[in-house]
Order: C-alpha cells, then structure tokens, then sequence
C-alpha cells in the first residue's frame, strides 16, 4: 500500500510538466527559424514560479499552435543553454519577433495576459 501510495503521490507532482517537455538549443533554433513569433520561458521544474507558470504556458502553447510558438526550458537540465541567451535569474521570459531578433525580455513570473499583449504587438492574430 505504501509503494502505490508514494509512486500516486509522484505521479501526481510531475503531471504539472508533463504537457509541455523542455527544449533545447535545437528547439529554440528552430522556431526562430520558422517565421513565427517565439515565447522561450527558462525556469526550472522545482522553482516555484516556473510551476504556477506552468499551466499558464501549456495553455498558451496550444491556443497559438500554428501562429506563434511557446518554449519552456529547464536551465537545470541543460545548464549551458541559459548563459547562451544571458539568463541570470528564473524564470525570464524572451519574445522574439517573426525574423528570430529578441524583441523584449522579462524577469520573474509572468501571468497570461502580458503573454497574449506581447504576442498582439508581435502581430500574432
């Protein structure tokens, strides 16, 4: 009882991350590549900012599938990757415009709506 007990318990708190895998270098190339606006979310699974950004990203990454793409990235896993683009702290947040060019960066969590306005001033319908 005990075993299903704690393997429940850990299922339950990786559900939050299961929808929305980390990327990578690759991933990140390849959306600023394919002419849509990208949102590269760098966090980390165990902050706690990253978690409750979390559903927020997983939402936004299938309400704009298509028109604009949504990364999160685990700094932890790769750890090279963050000072690739500058990370000093988590979560940031980095919007890149159509052509790839970095186009705004924010620091910390970051709820919906300033997502969906960003995304707007990108041009993303």
């Amino acid at each position: 009882m005990r075993i299903v007990l704690t393997l429940l318990c850990l299922l339950l708190t990786s559900s939050a991350f299961a929808e929305l895998p980390s990327g990578n270098q690759f991933t990140i190339q390849a959306a600023l590549a394919s002419g849509k606006p990208t949102l590269v979310d760098f966090g980390a699974r165990s902050c706690i900012p990253c978690k409750k950004m979390a559903p927020i990203l997983e939402q936004l990454e299938k309400e704009y599938k298509g028109r604009a793409n949504v990364i999160f990235v685990d700094v932890w896993q790769d750890n090279k990757i963050g000072g690739n683009y500058r990370v000093q702290m988590i979560p940031t947040q980095i919007f890149f415009d159509a052509n790839g060019k970095e186009s705004g960066r924010h620091i910390g969590f970051l709820d919906r709506q300033p997502i969906i306005d960003t995304f707007k001033k990108l041009g993303v319908k």
